[in-house]
């Protein structure tokens, strides 16, 4: 029997997280570098599971299959295509250098607050939290799919409540009750979403007999399982509520702002660059996948949707005065943007959005972490707070500009690929609908470039007077993001070949292919 690499790769950051939660309570530096190195392992785990896929083998690779509860017919089925594979990779990445940025973040407090922020729980969650998502970038079985898609919201609601943004610790009144309401919306619009999908879930199996996401498409592909069209478009809409409020897409957006702005930034990037993530993960592999007539037939409207998130999210990032919150509205504007090309139905967009998923995991992080050193050294995420830091920190204030370039997607840099593919993708199928995408990129360099002005040149104001430049721990967290959206945006081939065969595949599902251009019309 091989070894069960995928298991390993989920096991592994859940015990760590059981392991650093049971560290003795006067031992916070012992737990903070079991954590560390329990990310690193994972990681490692992760790029054997890259470097073991074949892009041109099977659809679904590292395959595992055991009974699990045989009366309902639900099985541990864990495989990975090339999709999952880029996903999985990212979330390895990114959570060590959330865990470095957050090093201090739940050290405790000289206040009453402090018996709530245990450092070993803060980094536990966050274990527990790759775990769960990395478990449903694996998942084939749907009711297993869904376990890990409901209860990543546990250890999510405590470090969104519990360890909330220092920038007002100790000095605003409100700020307690402003993290609980952060969380518990949060928890609430994600439960919403997720019982609504657990009736699909149930209903899936009562048309199918089984969950198995591989044995639904082979059955549906030969015909053997014909779902009526009323049953697959309901079906499809309970899956798709879930996942647009996951991902997040207007109008079931209005938790992020809240939870991103009240988290503390490596939370944040948790949220959107991690969590997030499964939610138009899910779109591709269970929506395009199950039910392919529905999505069709609702594509109009979820493109309608994705431009009003694309306008809507950039709108609101321009007029925002908090640095997180500009951040969090920013990345609605992203995901319409994924969402746009997942829902294209052309190879293009679906690579791009693929992309643009691993790219804005990245670029956000980078950005919002630069944003977290620069909010906990002035100990405020109000823009106007803020000027002429590019003098007396100029590394801090290069990296930033870095990251909010990547953000408005500058040729050169990763984003620029992701969002350029989606926009041939959209604009192959539906010219309008790309048309109109691109007053998104307009947006986009306006809210970045007024921010980095506003923030880091004109006079150095007295508070930022003395403000230290990146640490050598900050830079070690910075850096390689930085590299990487550099790389990948001049040179994002490997990346490319490694989801294109999955989109293909995608492509199939949904018996859909790429528009012919009109040569004659050309002429």
């Amino acid at each position: 029997m091989s070894f069960p690499l995928l298991t390993a790769t989920a096991v592994l950051p859940a015990v760590g997280a059981i392991a650093t939660a049971a560290v003795p309570a006067a031992r916070r530096t012992a737990a903070k570098w079991l954590a560390l190195l329990v990310s690193l392992a994972t990681l490692g785990l992760a790029v054997t599971v890259l470097l073991r896929f074949d892009p041109d083998g099977d659809r679904y690779q590292l395959t595992e299959s055991h009974a699990w509860i045989k009366e309902f017919g639900v099985r541990y089925e864990l495989g990975v295509d090339g999709i999952a594979v880029a996903l999985l990779a990212l979330t390895a990445l990114l959570i060590p250098f959330i865990i470095l940025a957050g090093w201090h973040d739940a050290d405790p407090l000289e206040t009453k607050s402090s018996r709530w922020r245990p450092t070993q729980g803060f980094f536990a969650l966050i274990l527990a939290v790759e775990a769960m998502v990395i478990i449903s970038f694996e998942a084939t079985d749907v009711f297993l799919f869904y376990i890990f898609f409901e209860a990543m919201l546990i250890p999510m609601y405590f470090l969104i409540g519990g360890f909330g943004d220092r920038a007002h610790a100790g000095t605003d009144e409100n700020a307690s009750a402003q993290r609980s309401y952060a969380a518990v919306k949060f928890l609430l619009y994600n439960l919403v979403g997720g019982l609504i999908m657990l009736a699909a879930v149930i209903g899936l199996y009562v048309v199918a007999g089984n969950f198995s996401l591989q044995e639904i498409s082979a059955a549906r592909a030969d015909g053997s399982l014909d779902m009526a069209t009323n049953t697959e478009r309901l079906l499809f809409l309970g899956f798709f509520f879930a996942f647009a409020v996951k991902a997040p897409l207007w109008p079931l957006h209005t938790w992020l702002p809240n939870a991103m702005g009240e988290s503390t930034a490596p939370v944040a990037v948790l949220i959107t660059a991690v969590v997030d993530k499964v939610g138009t993960f899910a779109m591709l592999r269970f929506c395009l996948g199950l039910f392919p007539e529905a999505s069709d037939w609702a594509t109009p409207v979820i493109l309608v949707l994705a431009l009003i998130s694309i306008i809507y999210g950039a709108l609101l990032a321009v007029g925002q005065r908090d640095i997180k919150r500009l951040v969090a509205y920013a990345s609605i504007s992203h995901f319409g943007f994924i969402v746009l090309g997942i829902f294209a139905m052309t190879s293009q967009g679906q690579s791009g959005a693929t992309l643009y998923m691993v790219n804005h995991g990245i670029s956000t992080a980078a950005l919002m972490l630069v944003a977290g050193f620069l909010i906990s050294r002035r100990g405020s995420r109000l823009i106007a707070d803020y000027g002429g830091v590019q003098k007396v920190a100029p590394v801090l204030a290069g990296t930033f500009l870095i990251g909010g370039l990547a953000t408005l997607s500058l040729p050169g840099l990763a984003p620029f690929v992701s969002e350029f593919l989606v926009l041939v993708g959209a604009f192959a199928r539906y010219p309008v609908v790309g048309i109109i995408a691109t007053v998104g990129i307009v947006l986009a360099a306006l809210y970045t470039l007024v921010l980095y002005q506003r923030t880091m040149t004109g006079p150095v104001k007295a508070e930022v007077s003395a403000m230290p430049d990146l640490r050598v721990r900050e830079l070690v967290v910075v850096a390689p993001l930085i590299a990487l959206l550099i790389g990948l945006g001049v040179y994002p081939k490997p990346l490319t070949d490694l989801v294109n065969p999955a989109v293909e595949h995608t492509m199939s599902d949904v018996q859909k292919k790429d528009p012919q251009p009109d040569v004659e019309a050309a002429k």
